[in-house]
């Protein structure tokens, strides 16, 4: 099997929880992560010692023009995922990287012209694609057990989970809960949903409303922003896309809300629907009775299954990933539309070409 060899960019929060634990596990089974770059060289550093790889940098370039990769993994704070995607395609490596890929859909097309131009692959990380619940309700769907998939509900809400750091700052971190854990939600059902295109969009978003004095349950720690301490994001959001078959997708999500944590995704078609969870239940009917059927399906890393498959898409030259780069323009599309029809406080229009009205 030949080797893949990838430089991780960002050594921050979701590198240290899922991505190099994932190719720790991963050694010497075709993936090899041989270098680390990071803007604090200290954090790329102790990442490398710790995970016993050889080079580290504080410079993307410098990585690009040293090291011995194939591809690139990107983890750093929103505002340099297309900037360090783009650097990457254009020195020629394949790229993986975390939600959300950019800021606008402009951004995106600009890296799909030079990723199709250089023949490369691209891996939109977004773990849930790659879980085993997801996998195996998506294959029920995939053979037509739930006839056509029409609504959906998915919500991703923590009572008290704001992160720290860069998280709050709008200018560094694009938005909130809607870009950071309701994408999460939102894609998993547009997944299981067949991926329809998006035609509108309306939303709203809130911003302090919740009044606390409780230490948060849970939490990221980002790095610092370069803007210092600032809450320019929203606390939650909510709402509602339609798509060009008539399918509707309800959504919410949160860092702070007076309501309990939850997070589930449920999808409904002519024929059957599902809860997904851990462990999936199927909702239909058998010989004129409804009936549940509960998956037991088995348990996954979704961080070691997605890297896995970046891996094997570069080794075998397949662009058709299980989630390339226009799928993400068209998730971009529908997270910028989520707050454009929250600014204007009326629903919007996403046209053919992913633009927002």
């Amino acid at each position: 099997m030949k080797e893949v060899k990838i430089g991780l960019v960002g050594a921050g929060s979701i590198a240290r929880e899922m991505h190099l634990p994932a190719y720790e596990k991963l050694k010497g089974k075709g993936v090899k992560l041989n270098a680390i770059c990071d803007i604090d060289l200290q954090k790329a550093k102790a990442a490398a010692e710790k995970y016993g790889v050889e080079k580290y940098y504080a410079s993307v370039d410098e990585m690009l023009a040293n090291a011995d990769i194939d591809a690139v993994d990107v983890c750093t704070w929103n505002a340099a995922h297309v900037p360090v995607c783009i650097a990457a395609a254009k020195a020629g490596k394949h790229v993986m990287c975390e939600k959300p890929a950019a800021m606008t859909v402009e951004e995106l097309y600009e890296l799909k012209k030079i990723l199709d131009e250089k023949n490369l692959v691209y891996v939109h990380a977004v773990p849930g694609r790659f879980s085993s619940e997801s996998q195996n309700l998506k294959k029920r769907i995939d053979a037509g057990e739930f006839g056509d998939i029409y609504f959906a509900k998915t919500s991703y809400l923590r009572r008290r989970g704001e992160p720290n750091g860069w998280f709050t700052d709008k200018e560094i971190s694009g938005g909130g809960p809607i870009l950071d854990i309701g994408v999460h939600a939102i894609d998993a059902a547009w997944y299981l949903m067949g991926q329809p295109r998006p035609v509108r969009v309306s939303a709203a978003v809130y911003s302090e409303k919740v009044n606390s004095k409780c230490d948060k349950t849970f939490a990221w720690t980002g790095a610092p922003s370069p803007n210092g301490e600032i809450h320019t994001t929203e606390d939650s959001g909510a709402g509602t896309i339609v798509f060009e078959n008539g399918a509707q997708l309800m959504f919410d999500a949160s860092w702070s809300l007076n309501l309990p944590d939850y997070r589930e995704t449920f999808i409904s078609g002519t024929k059957s629907g599902a809860v997904r969870t851990s462990q999936p239940v199927i909702y239909s009917e058998r010989d004129g009775i409804v009936t549940d059927e509960k998956l037991y399906v088995p348990a996954s890393n979704s961080g070691v299954a997605e890297i896995e498959h970046f891996a094997e898409c570069v080794r075998n030259g397949n662009r058709e990933t299980r989630y390339n780069v226009a799928q993400a323009i068209v998730m971009q599309a529908m997270l910028n539309a989520i707050y454009k029809s929250a600014e204007l406080g009326r629903e919007v229009i996403i046209d053919e070409e992913c633009n927002v009205k």
